[in-house]
């Protein structure tokens, strides 16, 4: 069988690169004898925000990219990401079985907490509404989660039997390192062994929630935790700084840049918990990969962070800034409960590895090619 795996344009999506490479290595694992092919939208590297470049991106995306796909023959397309669900119609056109993505509909449910990243946002937000209803065309949709799945059904109406379920994993580069090597990230982080470090990895959205965050450092060091904040990722926003100055927290507060993959790794392994009470996730990816590195994790009980973290972390009301302090401050104050987390986010995070997801994709394949569906009208 031939899978062709339509990506987003390298380095675009830290998340969707991720994705799609764990995807990819476990199809590879479970069906060795299929082949793969990796396509994606050829852009340029210079300044995305001039307008005449991009013109041309928009335009390579939404037309010269979705003509090339019409040239390539495949048994199965997988558009790897709801964003570029617009790709189905096309494929359509050529009777073309294909698979979307669904990884959240954030845009949708919260359009409030949308950031165009583009030259001209209120177009881009368009395209993307356009991309994610295109959806209904696909041959079957991937959901991340029931959440997601969920979501999918009530906002673009889709058959839930044309949608499958089939959670993210986490790569078995993530695992716990050695004492000594955590203890000498700590130090190179300015952390004592006393320091209660927490991490907070990935963009600042609003609805990653990080100014509460912050309000709950401030009250976990007014009741005496020797508490530190990590944020790893997009930097904390003009207010965010002004807040961190105001409260005298500039000691309790880092901001840690951008890092690779190994220096993640290393600092999950550091950290003594991942704050993550974000306001929607669709999946909520580094749940797991603070739990296979042995970090307890504190998350929202809304959306799919639940679905994800089951009863391995800590969860909480993610509007309330006391209950997020209350929970740092447990960990803190009772490490035989933080060790019962390592535990279970241990032996939580086996159930989801790249090889399980794509066997589960690849019986999504295998199941559309059977019906030999046609495209919807």
């Amino acid at each position: 069988m031939h899978i062709a795996i339509l990506r987003r344009v390298p380095r675009f999506s830290v998340s969707m690169d991720v994705y799609a490479d764990g995807l990819i290595a476990g199809l590879k694992a479970v069906r060795p004898s299929w082949t793969i092919s990796e396509l994606h939208p050829t852009v340029s590297d210079s300044n995305a925000f001039k307008p005449l470049n991009g013109i041309q991106k928009y335009y390579e995306r939404y037309w010269r990219y979705p003509n090339r796909l019409r040239q390539t023959k495949a048994d199965i397309f997988h558009i790897i990401d709801h964003s570029d669900g617009y790709l189905s119609n096309w494929l359509c056109q050529d009777q073309q079985p294909n698979v979307v993505t669904c990884h959240d509909l954030i845009n949708l449910i919260q359009p409030e907490t949308f950031r165009g990243r583009a030259v001209f946002p209120w177009l881009s937000m368009t395209l993307w509404k356009q991309a994610v209803r295109s959806m209904r065309q696909a041959d079957h949709v991937v959901a991340v989660s029931s959440h997601t799945k969920q979501d999918t059904v009530e906002h673009l109406a889709i058959a839930p039997q044309s949608i499958t379920v089939v959670p993210n994993a986490v790569g078995s580069q993530f695992t716990v390192l050695p004492l000594d090597r955590r203890q000498r990230v700590r130090q190179n982080y300015e952390a004592d062994t006393k320091a209660f470090c927490l991490l907070n990895i990935g963009s600042n959205n609003a609805r990653k929630n990080i100014s509460a965050i912050l309000s709950a450092v401030e009250i976990a060091k007014d009741a005496g935790v020797p508490v530190r904040f990590w944020k790893a990722g997009a930097d904390f926003t003009g207010e965010q700084k002004q807040f961190i100055g105001d409260r005298n927290l500039q000691n309790e507060v880092s901001y840690l840049g951008k890092l690779n993959e190994t220096e993640l790794i290393e600092l999950y392994n550091a950290a003594d918990c991942l704050t993550a009470p974000s306001l929607y996730e669709g999946f909520g990816l580094t749940i797991l990969e603070a739990m296979a590195c042995g970090t307890p994790v504190i998350t929202a009980n809304i959306n799919a962070m639940p679905e994800v973290a089951g009863e391995a972390a800590l969860l909480v009301n993610p509007t309330s800034i006391e209950e997020i302090a209350q929970a740092i401050q447990k960990l803190y104050n009772q490490p035989e409960l933080a060790n019962i987390l390592v535990d279970k986010g241990l032996a939580r995070v086996k159930n989801f590895t790249w090889e399980k997801t794509a066997e589960q994709v690849a019986q999504v394949y295998e199941q559309v090619l059977s019906q030999n569906k046609k495209c919807k009208d």
